[in-house]
């Protein structure tokens, strides 16, 4: 029996492990990604793991997400992850060259290599051929480090690409009809394999629109075959060298099927205030609209942005909408401007703003109170946007067009004009050296340190026994945004723990806080859950801070992958519900009683508790190395006491 193309990698770069589903592997990584929201601990885990250079093949750093300099927090931490580069020998991407998914694609993306990033979207570059991962920074810095990445080997989902997108549909809506199908847990512990005859109408931008929001499906990641799509791709960036044609077996097998016949998709949309609130467009127009956002890491090619240009040249958008386009590398606004769409978006109304992430982390284009967003961008988490009781739409940039001229919510197809057909995108690429600095050779530089930049906490070991209260009891798919908010008034404490740990569950409940502190350093506290706690994004803050504020253990009915590693990563121990029911048992101000922890994790699969004197018993999932990690309060904890032992 054959392999399909995700085994094929985990294949080659296996490093430990049997290639069993649940089983725990560890692979090699080629390649690690880090931005400027998740670098910025990166490199001081890097500093305080002493690392004198770094070991893959090669890592570079992005500034994409804080862009906004109202004060000195934001470019002194520009200086610092310079400084960092260069002292670990990162390439770096200044602010304004664009967001990292599609520039790493474009500039170092090799079929058939690994790649880890610290940034739940990093699977977007399986559309090259590559096994691409999130997860959270530290297991990033330790892969920087030279050590093997630990995951449960992941089940592959073979998804059958028949048929044409027809005119007025996107690659957009083909992820889209995933979320309609599986919603935002359909994908957890999965690789998404895409293969068949409909690939051939893809390009490899097109590929990454839909891995890219795999991870909205809570994917591990998502893979297509390297074919002539990607070869085309790589010689329209210099980089023919780099391409090897990579494809599963004909005889190969899948964990689980599905099929899209692309030729009966129609406009999608995903309503808030989740991904996965997938109906046909046509369903709901007619909504008015205030603001329609095209680019973001999820739509970032030039072929997006172009398209919207086309349907609306020659017309003005609507007075009533803000008509917001967010390209998202240097690179594809050069060609923008060179092929005259640009004066075409502009000459419409439209708002130009810099190449980053930008609206799609609520680092600006904040819509307006009670006011419908459509957005290109992978999530409409409620509070996202930087507006918080916001209303946020996911769409096709064909829609947004549509909807940017109409002022409601429009299924392009009804505009009544003819499907705009693009010339290639004219050959304008920066030069590497001048898009990205290289990594310098300065071992030993010192790092450069702003007032707001903090080193990093230190943790201290899980107790074997102790009692805590339930602090907070929350709802179903629990988002990191919910947890931790991004966007612009929260994300500038990136680098600073203690201040940034204020904002924790700040949307949920204002006196969250408060009370953590409150018992803090006599007996710490839980937090319980329901399904998928903790999904989106990688951003660690989210499990650190926290952390900080004496968070010890998260019980709840499911974790979201990535999340779950970083509470392990910080000390905190994740647990589940073993019966239904059992957490209608538990509510805010209870009592947990915690007693021979070490042994149990070491034993089994149990831990039995009591709640108000009362016995509960609860699951964890934990391999022996994750409990190590547990017990010694966290994975920085940990790497030292191997360093200084000599094992790893």
């Amino acid at each position: 029996m054959g392999l399909n193309l995700a085994q094929k990698l985990i294949r080659d770069h296996l490093v430990a492990g049997e290639m069993r589903p649940g089983e725990e592997i560890a692979i090699g990584i080629d390649q690690t990604l880090t931005q400027d929201a998740t670098g910025t601990l990166v490199m001081l885990e890097l500093e305080a793991m002493q690392l004198s250079r770094v070991k893959t093949e090669l890592s570079a750093q992005y500034v994409d997400h804080n862009l906004i300099q109202e004060d000195h927090r934001n470019p002194d931490d520009h200086l610092f992850l310079q400084s960092a580069c260069d002292r670990f020998g990162i390439w770096y991407s200044r602010p304004g060259n664009g967001v990292s998914h599609p520039v790493h694609m474009q500039k170092f993306g090799k079929p058939g290599k690994t790649l880890l990033g610290a940034d739940s979207h990093t699977p977007a570059a399986g559309a090259l051929g590559m096994l691409a991962i999130g997860a959270g920074g530290m297991e990033v810095a330790m892969a920087m480090a030279g050590h093997p990445f630990f995951l449960q080997m992941p089940r592959i989902m073979g998804i059958k690409l028949t048929g044409k997108l027809p005119d007025w549909v996107s690659a957009k809506d083909v992820i889209l009809e995933m979320l309609r199908r599986h919603g935002v847990k359909g994908g957890v512990g999965y690789i998404l394999e895409y293969y068949g005859p409909g690939l051939r109408g893809l390009s490899a931008m097109d590929r990454h629109v839909i891995a890219n929001m795999g991870a909205e499906l809570g994917a591990t990641s998502s893979v297509f075959p390297a074919d002539d799509a990607v070869a085309a791709f790589l010689k329209e960036n210099d980089r023919a060298a780099d391409f090897r044609a990579l494809s599963a077996d004909p005889d190969c097998r899948y964990d689980a099927l599905d099929s899209i016949a692309l030729s009966n998709l129609e406009p999608l949309i995903a309503k808030p205030s989740s991904p996965g609130n997938v109906v046909p467009v046509a369903d709901i127009a007619g909504e008015d609209i205030y603001q329609a956002y095209i680019g973001s890491s999820a739509n970032p090619g030039f072929r997006d942005l172009a398209i919207a240009a086309q349907i609306v040249k020659g017309r003005r958008v609507h007075p009533r909408v803000s008509f917001d386009i967010n390209p998202a590398s240097r690179d594809t606004l050069q060609q923008l401007i060179a092929g005259g769409h640009l004066a075409a978006l502009v000459a419409a109304g439209a708002r130009i703003h810099q190449a980053g992430c930008n609206g799609c982390i609520g680092m600006g284009q904040a819509p307006a109170s009670g006011r419908n967003s459509l957005r290109t961008t992978p999530r409409n988490f409620p509070g996202r946007s930087g507006t918080m009781e916001d209303s946020v739409f996911l769409c096709s940039p064909e829609t947004a067009a549509a909807s940017a001229l109409t002022g409601k919510i429009t299924d392009p197809r009804t505009l009544g004009v003819k499907y705009p057909k693009l010339r290639r995108a004219q050959k304008l690429l920066l030069e590497l050296d001048v898009l990205l600095a290289p990594p310098a050779s300065a071992e030993g530089l010192a790092l450069v340190k702003g007032p707001n930049i903090q080193s990093l906490p230190e943790l201290a070991p899980l107790a074997d026994g102790f009692e805590a209260p339930v602090l907070l009891k929350v709802g179903d798919d629990i988002s990191t945004d919910t947890i931790l908010p991004a966007g612009a008034k929260v994300l500038p404490y990136r680098s600073n723990i203690a201040r940034i740990a204020d904002f924790v569950y700040g949307q949920l409940d204002a006196d969250y806080v408060r009370r953590a502190l409150e018992v803090r350093e006599r007996t710490g506290h839980i937090i319980v859950g329901g399904e998928n706690y903790g999904q989106g994004s990688s951003r660690e803050h989210a499990a650190l801070a926290p952390r900080y504020l004496g968070l010890r253990v998260v019980i709840a009915k499911s974790f979201a992958r990535i999340h779950w590693q970083n509470l392990v990563n910080f000390g905190i121990l994740p647990l589940t519900f073993l019966r239904a029911g059992d957490a209608d048992r538990l509510r805010q101000g209870d009592r947990v009683n915690f007693s021979r922890i070490h042994a149990a994790i070491g034993e089994g699969k149990e831990i039995c508790v009591s709640v108000n004197g009362e016995p509960l018993t609860l699951g964890h999932q934990l391999s022996g190395r994750q409990a190590e990690i547990l017990l010694a309060g966290g994975l920085i904890n940990w790497a030292r006491g191997k360093q200084g032992t000599g094992k790893h």
